[in-house]
């Protein structure tokens, strides 16, 4: 990364988590808060190293067409790499400046140019320092930037009480009509995003009207209503329906009009031109812990950068170390960590003490899996191109904005370093929802509902553990345990147990069975895989509803069809009905797909309006039919035991109802 020019020391304004004593990357945190420890988060100054992800922003973006992912997972991504298309303008100050001469946006709205009424700049931006001694105001606004400066992020993007102060003695003008505008610094503008500084269209935006409103400023509408319009709202998704006034030359064109002749307009006059923008801001990698990768570089006597030679990796974490809460790098303390690097690169240099984010590590992990035993190189060329980019990925939806996009950033490196010929890690992935405890709550220690995986397993069994987790829904939801239904799933299994030791016919495959194999194929490649379990349950009532005449040609399909749901249980019965090797060495079922021609649609059975079973029947089964099918059922019939039935409701091809 540092030799493609991808990794960078610099001095910025970081997210610091003081629970943690470290950084955290703009992903890591959430609505102000560290998503590990849920402590909040402020924002200090500090000298960091960062990779350049945002180099890698539009394809990023685009490369999005090329993956087979949830539509909300792409959504997330795309909104948090945040692409928009608009143009930057150049506002002209005046008054008593240094080198800085004018003010630079980007926008999205160039079209409202006619409405801005002030001007907004981040109390971070270096106009600040250039022009604070000469401001009119000089120790108000310094008083000001040291109050916004100990804010959060999320604090100053909330400025409930949109908090600012005009820069007394500065004036921008405007490029598209000469027009005076005030300068104001305020704490709702934010110097990572953009330029730090906007133009301000109180009369079409949301927080400066607020702002506007506050302060006592002019407010322009640039719509024929002549009443506030959000812009981002109502006018971006009508561009065509608003007509513009108040803006010139420009007056009755459409916003859609209006926005390529506004900005040909700057263009001439060189006060403007198109840009792509994206909200991706780069990658923030040092940690100051422990645990994490060393970074492999090196410093001279002079500061100087220098990667480490590659005979010296790789570095290794030392045992010397003291964790003190200083908020240094653990490994600044350490004697052994610092040992013999003056002996290798010469008297005065030392090594970084930075540790890496261990996102570092999970973006590329699955590159050393297929190869991991090589010491020659991550992974050879024929592991790579034999086994990547990978299948199918499940992963949680929590990282949508970390190890997803850190992964295709690190894929499309190494794709142009010429390493692998892929440039998408994960062509089809999915999620699977998270599973709640049995308060509907979200496992914690805290909330003390945490399930443990083996207590269960050593309780019930794996097989019911993994049957239970596909059983509980749809794989995207969340769930909630449920223990009861845990040993509804047990029973089941006993059953399948029960039931193989029955005398099987010397039949061929049934009818009935060639659809349940279409059935569960279909449900297993579409991971329902809950659908799959219950037509198995409902199998297993016909089976056991017709013992005589179940074969052991339909007995031994139901067990491969089983057999990756429930693996133990069903490799324990194979063993003992056939002699040819593992059940999971064999081939998976098929189907004549001639005898599925007949539509099939499942009948809820109802007892007084509640269900107790369902039936699969060719679509069109007539009620007597249908009737008959559900008193036989032994799910049924101890529901109305010893009760006359008053009357049976039938509506074809979805409900019966029995009612007592």
């Amino acid at each position: 990364m540092l030799e493609r020019g991808l990794a960078y020391r610099k001095k910025q304004i970081v997210n610091w988590c003081d629970q943690d004593k470290t950084v955290l990357a703009n992903e890591q945190v959430e609505d102000g808060l560290c998503e590990r420890c849920g402590s909040e988060v402020e924002l200090r100054e500090m000298e960091q190293w960062y990779l350049k992800i945002t180099d890698y922003a539009e394809r990023l973006h685009t490369d999005l067409d090329k993956v087979d992912w949830p539509e909300e997972t792409i959504k997330r991504q795309r909104d948090w790499i945040g692409k928009s298309e608009g143009a930057v303008v150049k506002f002209p100050l005046e008054g008593n400046l240094g080198e800085i001469k004018e003010l630079e946006v980007f926008t999205t709205a160039h079209d409202t140019i006619y409405g801005v009424t002030f001007m907004a700049i981040a109390p971070e931006h270096k106009l600040i320092d250039q022009v604070l001694k000469q401001l009119e105001n000089s120790k108000d606004v310094e008083s000001f930037i040291k109050k916004a400066r100990n804010k959060t992020e999320l604090e100053r993007q909330q400025n409930k009480d949109k908090s600012g102060l005009k820069l007394e003695g500065i004036n921008a003008i405007n490029p598209i009509n000469g027009s005076k505008i005030p300068v104001f610094v305020a704490d709702y503008v934010l110097v990572e995003y953009g330029s730090g500084a906007i133009m301000a269209v109180p009369g079409h935006d949301d927080r400066d009207y607020e702002f506007a409103n506050k302060h006592d400023l002019e407010i322009k509408y640039l719509t024929k209503e002549q009443e506030y319009v959000s812009y981002s709202q109502e006018i971006k998704s009508n561009l065509e329906k608003y007509s513009i006034a108040n803006s010139d030359e420009f007056d009755g064109l459409s916003f859609a009009e209006a926005r390529p002749a506004i900005l040909e307009k700057l263009t001439k006059s060189g006060t403007g031109y198109a840009k792509t923008a994206y909200k991706l801001r780069d990658w923030s990698v040092s940690r100051q812990r422990f645990w994490g990768a060393p970074i492999p570089v090196v410093y001279d006597p002079q500061g100087e950068i220098h990667p480490l030679k590659l005979e010296d990796l790789p570095v290794l974490l030392p045992d010397d170390v003291e964790f003190v809460p200083t908020g240094q790098s653990p490994l600044t303390y350490s004697a052994e960590f610092q040992k013999g690097v003056e002996r290798k690169y010469g008297k005065g240099w030392k090594r970084e003490v930075d540790t890496l984010d261990t996102f570092m590590c999970s973006s590329w992990y699955y590159l050393r899996y297929i190869d991991p035993h090589n010491e020659n190189e991550f992974a050879s060329k024929e592991a790579l191109n034999t086994w990547m980019p990978v299948d199918f990925y499940i992963g949680g939806p929590e990282h949508v904005n970390g190890h997803l996009l850190y992964s295709r950033f690190f894929t499309k490196v190494l794709f142009d370093a010429g390493y692998i010929k892929f440039d998408e890690p994960f062509i089809f992935h999915r999620h699977q929802g998270l599973i709640h405890g049995e308060d509907g709550r979200k496992m914690s220690k805290r909330w003390g509902n945490v399930i443990n995986p083996l207590d269960v397993i050593e309780k019930y069994g794996a097989d019911t553990t993994r049957m239970y987790e596909m059983f509980m829904g749809p794989l995207e939801q969340d769930k909630s345990w449920n223990d009861n239904a845990v040993q509804g799933v047990r029973r089941f299994l006993q059953r399948v147990n029960d039931f193989s030791k029955v005398k099987f016919s010397d039949k061929g495959l049934s009818n009935n069975m060639h659809k349940l194999i279409s059935r569960i194929t279909k449900s297993t490649e579409e991971m329902r895989f809950n659908v799959a379990i219950a037509d198995f349950m409902k199998q297993l009532n016909i089976f056991e509803d017709n013992k005589e005449s179940v074969s052991l040609e339909d007995w031994k399909a139901y067990l491969l069809l089983l057999a990756p749901y429930a693996p133990f249980l069903t490799e324990e019965i194979w063993s003992n009905i056939d002699s040819n090797g593992s059940i999971h060495l064999q081939r998976w079922p098929s189907f004549d797909s001639k005898l599925l021609f007949e539509e099939e649609v499942t009948i809820a059975i109802q007892v007084n309006g509640k269900l107790r079973d369902t039936l699969n029947l060719s679509s069109g089964t007539g009620q007597a039919d249908v009737e008959a099918k559900a008193l036989a059922l032994k799910s049924i019939q101890k529901h109305i035991a010893e009760k006359p039935i008053r009357k049976v409701i039938y509506v074809q091809d979805k409900i019966l109802n029995i009612v007592t």
